[in-house]
């Protein structure tokens, strides 16, 4: 039940933030509702595609697909105000991505996947969504270079592993996911903290820009 909230507030939250993104571009109404689904629904239909889990999460609950719709035309409505609620829809993607994760996880579980497989599961769950809203929007993803994001997520699948090792029951791994994964995107967001960045040019990319500069 826990989870189910935090899904559908999160994909209200992340339909919210595609149509934004829909927004800046200058899309239609079609673009915009159309980005605000795939940022919702994207990642678990990544996930179920991948692993062969049908039909897709949309699919079999039509309701969530309406929802984030009208997400979108709400957020074409109050747009102006939009830049106010920043923080807000801050940590309701972050109280997002670890409920997409967990999500993600125990549907791994379930099929009778390890670790591995749970983990990337989990993980694609939890941003794959935001890559496609990105790419869709002509944008390097988010994830690949703001604070730590995908890294987060993989740790969470770590903690939940290791809380049903310990024995702990559904309800408590899932809660102490929950706060752990979500302490820690609310502290990388907090102090900027970031994966290394691998910067490379080219000499000829080099060499033509101090041509130019001559």
């Amino acid at each position: 039940m826990l989870l189910t909230v935090i899904y559908i507030i999160a994909i209200t939250a992340e339909a919210m933030t595609g149509a934004l993104s829909a927004g800046r571009r200058s899309m239609d109404w079609f673009g915009v509702v159309l980005i605000a689904c795939v940022t919702a629904l994207g990642g678990g239909s990544v996930r179920d595609v991948l692993l062969g889990h049908y039909p897709l999460t949309w699919v079999k609950h039509p309701e969530y697909l309406v929802l984030t719709c009208c997400a979108a035309f709400v957020t074409i409505i109050i747009a102006k105000w939009m830049r106010h609620l920043h923080n807000i829809f801050l940590v309701l993607d972050a109280l997002g991505l670890i409920g997409f994760t967990i999500i993600g996880c125990q549907i791994a579980l379930q099929m009778g996947h390890g670790f591995v497989v749970s983990a990337v599961a989990g993980v694609l769950t939890g941003v794959s969504g935001g890559i496609l809203r990105d790419i869709l929007c002509n944008d390097v993803p988010f994830v690949f270079r703001r604070e730590l994001y995908a890294s987060i997520a993989f740790v969470a699948v770590i903690c939940y592993w290791v809380c049903l090792d310990l024995g702990f029951s559904l309800e408590l791994t899932v809660v102490s996911t929950l706060i752990f994964g979500f302490t820690l995107r609310l502290i990388a967001i907090y102090f900027g903290l970031e994966m290394p960045k691998f910067i490379y040019k080219d000499d000829d990319a080099e060499s033509a820009s101090s041509t130019d500069e001559h």
